[in-house]
């Protein structure tokens, strides 16, 4: 169902982008014209200011629209014509072809001609249109690099901090005049008496929740937060607390529309309003992600590992952070209205980039404590420090450094790249930290879905967080100073695609491509599942043939899917040919082994030499197979340890399978009994031992056979046939200790080897030592002396247990 209807707003999007394109007209082009001249001359003066630059940018990226949308005119059209000509074939190199084919040829090229022509000509419309906007771009570039790096007064110079109070205080005076003149028209008076109901409710409902609607979902929050540790619970919580931002945000909003319903307000107090509204919502958003991020009660594992005073700590800062932002919007508006001197700017903005320079090296400390935490954390469990915690790390010694540098740069007089350093960073803090909330968000939903605690930390919560920060990339530019018309233009190139060759592949072709093979996968392993599970289990297969073909479907699937996929997608791999066939050599040599392997594997796969859960022997390792991939076979040794053999060696090399077709296999089971035995006797103990044991076949019957006379025993071997091989060690077990219980009822005796060791010449043993006083003289000495012995002076004879010499 979700690919139908993915399928129908891709046909619906594509059926209006092909309404959309229009035909530009000889006076649209005319219009063009003079809007290109009209930007060249801009750019070769290089005078008119950055708003003026920006307009003319963005009716430029507007004509490079229409140039896009006319360059895909009469494309089904141009296909159809290139396929007729094409099926016509090559014009004969010598002599002529038919009239017929040539006038039709003629006329299918002309017709070319013509529908080509309006592409061609909005082909080269874009690319000056392009080369334009690239060069207004510089422009701007150079101009705010020039603006950053552009040295002003110094605010630690005295002289400034009166200019600047007084700046300040007068754009406070000019707002009150505004508004005691408002006051004393009679028709805005009159307005204000009119409207007095209104704007007492709007003030009463506003003040009401301001103050005290924040808490009331506070507590509310604690209270389901506390409830329990459970993800359902924690989602509640967070979906309740996001009425911590909106309920008190919806009483100041009703506090500014009661300011504009007073009738007072002029062009000065306008935009202050609409400050006044931003500085709040600033407030309200910190202190909300500084409660998310260092949470009053932890209910879930959480990304802080901190104390609960540097939790106090982080959630005071946070908040701060965004009062520090609000006053940074409100004077913003003085300074745009009343035009402040470069001097008064850096006079009043000074105290607050120092003091959001103190907050930026509180929360870096923050950062570095929770990652010193983590890590003796990891120390303790003998376990590495993840790579988010070292980014926390390095983050916060970041942080450190820009609380130092931002302020140093006003002091120099950097004045513009001292507030960009500051304030843009508190702003990208704010926005990372809601980063962060959601991805936690996102985790907790894939527990509740999942139901595992330790889905927490798995792939897709990690994915999750990836996808954010890139669609959260294009905010941070945006913070950063990148302009809104250049995100467009970065957005524009990229739809634009990648050209490889003739081909272009364009974000929707990629995104088509993984849509076609995710389905096109899934698919394949249903039908996997279906044979593995419903179908193949019916039939009379046996396992190994089962996994072979269920193995066999997966291959030819993932292929399948994957040619679907770029067929679908529209990706011409003929242009790729070139450079394929360059690395063709390179990747041949490289991956000869693994390729190989993977020819190996499909040969183990038809011809099925071993199968899943047959006993093998292979390079001296023995057990069982388990697992047959692409590269490599997996069999499981019985020490339970996992030996990973390539596909190749299984081919090429020399392998054992001891249940190839079946299970039945022969055990031998030794033995040997004391010399002077009557042997027919043991023949029959041992038949009647064989024949009793449930494993062994009596088709063929068991045999014994008397190997022969050994040098301490008579040997017997008990050779039977076991229905299931696999209990050949457990057979073998059983037959020793009947074998055992046997002999000793029937009391035959199992020898075991002696040796005895005759000295011809004991007494040169002791040739050249001294006896000591009172010592007695062995008749056999149990130590050799110091003198040298020949092999001549002694040798050694052997005798049986009867004591015979041999």
């Amino acid at each position: 169902m979700r690919a139908f209807v993915f399928w129908v707003f891709l046909a619906f999007g594509m059926a209006v982008s092909s309404l959309s394109a229009q035909t530009l007209t000889a006076t649209d082009y005319e219009s063009w014209a003079r809007t290109a001249q009209r930007a060249e001359e801009a750019i070769e003066a290089g005078r008119a200011s950055d708003t003026a630059m920006r307009g003319l940018r963005a009716e430029l990226a507007k004509w490079r629209t229409r140039f896009t949308e006319a360059q895909s005119l009469n494309a089904k059209t141009i296909q159809s014509v290139e396929a007729q000509i094409k099926a016509l074939g090559p014009p004969p190199e010598e002599g002529s072809e038919p009239e017929d084919i040539a006038t039709q040829r003629q006329q299918l090229n002309t017709r070319l001609a013509e529908l080509t022509a309006p592409g061609k000509t909005a082909e080269v419309a874009y690319s000056r249109a392009t080369t334009l906007i690239f060069a207004i771009d510089d422009i701007l570039r150079e101009r705010e690099t020039e603006a950053l790096l552009e040295r002003g007064p110094s605010p630690l110079n005295p002289a400034l901090w009166a200019r600047g109070w007084s700046s300040l205080v007068q754009s406070l005076l000019s707002t009150r005049s505004e508004l005691a003149n408002a006051w004393r028209n009679p028709n805005q008076r009159a307005e204000f008496q009119d409207s007095l109901p209104t704007i007492l409710f709007l003030v009463s409902i506003g003040l009401v929740l301001l103050l005290l609607g924040r808490r009331w979902v506070q507590t509310l929050t604690l209270r389901v937060q506390s409830g329990g540790t459970t993800p359902a619970r924690w989602l509640a919580g967070f979906a309740l607390s996001l009425g911590q931002v909106a309920v008190p945000l919806v009483g100041l909003y009703a506090i500014v529309q009661a300011g504009y319903a007073t009738g007072l307000i002029g062009l000065r107090i306008d935009p202050l309003l609409a400050a006044t509204l931003n500085a709040g919502a600033a407030i309200l958003i910190a202190m909300w992600l500084g409660v998310r991020v260092f949470p009053k009660v932890v209910t879930v594992p959480h990304t802080m590992h901190l104390a609960p005073e540097k939790l106090r700590e982080g959630r005071v800062v946070t908040g701060l952070v965004g009062l520090v932002l609000a006053a940074n919007e409100i004077l913003r508006a003085f300074a745009r209205y009343d035009s402040w001197s470069q001097e008064a700017r850096a006079a009043v903005f000074f105290p607050l980039i120092v003091f959001g320079g103190v907050l930026i090296w509180r929360l870096g400390t923050l950062l570095r404590a929770n990652a010193r935490t983590k890590q003796q954390e990891a120390e303790g469990h003998d376990e590495a420090l993840s790579y988010s915690d070292r980014l926390f790390w390095l983050l916060g010694q970041g942080l450190n450094a820009m609380a130092f540098v931002a302020p140093l740069l006003a002091a120099a007089g950097y004045f513009r790249a001292s507030q960009r350093a500051t304030f843009a960073l508190m702003e990208s803090l704010l926005l990372l930290a809601f980063l962060l909330v959601v991805q936690r968000l996102l985790a907790e939903l894939y527990v509740l879905l999942r139901r595992r605690e330790e889905a927490r930390e798995g792939l897709v919560p990690v994915l999750a967080g990836m996808g954010l920060i890139l669609l959260a990339a294009p905010q941070f530019a945006l913070i950063w100073g990148v302009s809104e018309t250049q995100l467009d233009d970065l957005r524009l190139r990229a739809m634009e695609g990648l050209r490889i060759g003739e081909s272009t592949i364009t974000p929707g072709d990629f995104l088509t491509f993984a849509l076609v093979f995710v389905i096109g996968y899934t698919i394949t392993r249903l039908l996997q599942g279906a044979l593995k599970n419903t179908v193949l289990p019916k039939t009379k297969m046996d396992s190994g043939a089962q996994n072979a073909l269920v193995s066999g479907v997966g291959y030819v699937g993932i292929f399948l899917a994957a040619l679907v996929a770029i067929t679908t997608a529209g990706i011409d791999l003929s242009s790729l040919a070139i450079v394929a066939g360059a690395l063709s050599v390179g990747i041949g040599f490289g991956l000869q082994n693994i390729v190989s392997n993977f020819v190996s594997g499909i040969i183990l796969l038809i011809e099925r030499p071993i199968s899943e859960g047959d006993w093998i022997e292979v390079g001296g390792e023995m057990g069982y197979v388990r697992d047959i991939s692409v590269r490599s076979t997996r069999i499981e040794t019985f020490d339970r340890t996992d030996v990973i053999v390539p596909n190749a060696d299984l081919v090429s090399g020399r392998v054992t399978n001891f249940t190839r077709g079946n299970t039945v296999g022969r055990v031998i089971v030794p033995v040997g009994v004391a010399y002077g035995t009557d042997t027919r006797k043991v023949e029959a103990i041992l038949r009647e031992i064989a024949e009793a044991h449930p494993m062994v076949l009596m088709h063929p019957p068991p045999n014994v056979v008397f190997q022969g006379f050994g040098a301490d025993s008579l040997d017997f071997e008990i050779r039977a046939i076991l229905r299931d091989v696999n209990w050949v060690l457990s057979v073998k077990s059983d037959m020793n200790h009947e074998i055992a219980r046997r002999f000793i009822e029937e009391d035959i005796e199992i020898p075991f080897a002696q040796r005895d060791i005759w000295l011809r010449n004991p007494e040169a043993l002791t040739a050249g030592v001294t006896p000591k006083p009172g010592a007695a003289k062995a008749e056999t000495p149990t130590g050799i002396g110091t003198g040298q012995l020949s092999e001549s002076d002694f040798a050694a004879g052997e005798s049986d247990s009867e004591g015979g010499e041999r």
